[in-house]
């Protein structure tokens, strides 16, 4: 975390607009701009920090004005439009990178990820797999092995994690753990909490900051009765993450332990920031705030509210993006083999 924090340090300590009479930013000052947009969407998924994801978003606005005729820059924007959900604009600055030369590797890993966030799955199917054909490494396994998580096909999903570990040739703890995170996940929505107790703790393992594994991690202790240990992991993420699920997580387990009165506070902390983050980023938001009313919040008419303004959301979103034809090869006539 401190190497992270060291790189983003230098790369801000580099910002500087266009020179007098510079009307478009250099190659190498789009590069370390964009390098800092993906860097602080890293921070950003460990610490759990959406001021983070907000920071990026405006410097890649701030990239495609000053470099518009440079792919880098859309594809910056693409990533912090995908974070926010925003992903018929995302998927329309990916075309715009396309046109100015983003290889077409890139730009499918990119897509095949928006797919997967609108579960078009058969479509990313395609795109994963040919990518993992093409070039068999641990970033193209990692990304099939997820989705085939996601898609319910847990055999194929744990020998790809597995062959996507060993094929790992990095130094950075951040990709592994993120893959354990991951496997944590397909365990949980197979109600196997063991199984997903041990991934969520190793990736906690490799990255003690990393507030998704923790957070998952008190989820599961919670479920197994260790309500003690899951408020002492929640706590210090309900302190340093502006992402109120840590706080409406906490108030959850606390008011289970026997804790009316903190519960109550973070109840309410996590209730001003949803309302806060749905005004400013529905489409990322609203189906968490209405999850949380629903529950923890307490108030069953303003969750259903953000349920129906979430179904509205993703009925526009996919009014919004562009049919797309993927020609199948014949090895994926059927998309579930």
């Amino acid at each position: 975390m401190a190497n992270l924090q060291a790189q983003i340090d230098s790369l801000v300590a580099g910002l500087h607009g266009p020179r007098s009479g510079q009307t478009t930013a250099a190659p190498a000052e789009v590069a370390g701009q964009a390098l800092l947009v993906d860097l602080l969407i890293l921070r950003g998924q460990v610490l759990g920090r959406i001021a983070d994801y907000e920071r990026a978003a405006e410097l890649a606005e701030q990239l495609v004005r000053a470099a518009p005729d440079d792919d880098a820059s859309w594809l910056a924007r693409a990533r912090t439009q995908a974070t926010f959900h925003r992903f018929a604009e995302a998927l329309a600055d990916l075309d715009a990178a396309g046109r100015r030369g983003s290889d077409q590797a890139t730009l499918d890993a990119e897509r095949a990820a928006i797919l997967q966030a609108v579960a078009c799955y058969a479509e990313a199917l395609v795109l994963r797999r040919t990518a993992a054909e093409r070039r068999p490494d641990f970033t193209t396994l990692s990304a099939l092995a997820v989705l085939q998580a996601e898609r319910g096909k847990v055999a194929q999903a744990e020998h790809l994690f597995i062959e996507a570990r060993r094929r790992h040739r990095g130094v950075s703890p951040f990709p592994v753990a993120e893959l354990d995170f991951r496997r944590g996940l397909m365990w949980l929505g197979e109600r196997n909490l063991h199984a997903a107790r041990a991934w969520f703790d190793a990736a906690v393992s490799r990255v003690p900051a990393y507030a998704p594994a923790m957070g998952h991690l008190a989820e599961v202790d919670a479920a197994l009765g260790a309500r003690d240990a899951a408020i002492d992991s929640l706590r210090p993420l309900a302190l340093s993450s502006d992402d109120p699920e840590y706080a409406a997580g906490l108030a959850g387990v606390l008011s289970d332990a026997g804790h009316p009165h903190e519960a109550e506070q973070w109840r309410i902390s996590a209730a001003a920031r949803y309302d806060e983050l749905v005004l400013r980023h529905p489409e990322a938001f609203v189906d968490h705030a209405a999850d949380f009313w629903l529950t923890v919040g307490g108030d069953r008419l303003k969750g259903l509210q953000l349920v129906s303004q979430n179904h509205a959301h993703r009925a526009t979103r996919a009014l919004a993006l562009p049919h797309r034809v993927i020609p199948t090869d014949s090895w994926l006539a059927d998309p579930d083999t």
